[in-house]
């Protein structure tokens, strides 16, 4: 759904689902994270979600350059698209949130430039060299299998 509406916008840059299901961790009461790297104001306004999910908008909110649009399906399940401009997924330096996101998980699924496989690149990177260094033994969360939901 959410990969297909991407594809047919050149202006879209990006979509990585984030979080639990990114990680496989997902319950059933767990939300889909989704975030959408795009610099059209548009695509941050509420009717576009809850038109392409069918559902209903159940909460709007800033989180520094992220706009959520929070949507119920009818079947209970909650989106939470996160639209962010096409600077949140910067490399040179990563935003401190941006990687704090991706470094918790996260799976591309829509990538036309490579933004969010170079963003993803300096993440792992950084992560297995923080991991090395204190070497606490922890794995690698980050994904990118193309598989996931509402793509």
């Amino acid at each position: 759904m959410v990969t297909g509406w991407a594809a047919e916008r050149e202006d879209v840059r990006g979509v990585v689902v984030v979080g639990s299901w990114a990680r496989g961790a997902a319950r059933m009461d767990s939300d889909v994270d989704i975030v959408v790297l795009a610099d059209n104001a548009r695509y941050a306004e509420a009717g576009v979600w809850a038109g392409l999910l069918g559902g209903e908008v159940v909460r709007l909110q800033e989180w520094g350059p992220l706009r959520e649009v929070r949507v119920r399906r009818p079947s209970g399940l909650e989106v939470e698209m996160g639209v962010v401009p096409v600077s949140w997924a910067d490399t040179d330096p990563v935003d401190s949130g941006t990687r704090r996101v991706i470094s918790d998980g996260h799976s591309i699924v829509h990538d036309p430039a490579g933004a969010l496989a170079a963003l993803s690149a300096c993440c792992t990177s950084s992560q297995a060299s923080s991991q090395a260094s204190s070497q606490t033994g922890e794995h690698e969360r980050t994904t990118t299998d193309p598989a996931s939901p509402l793509t």
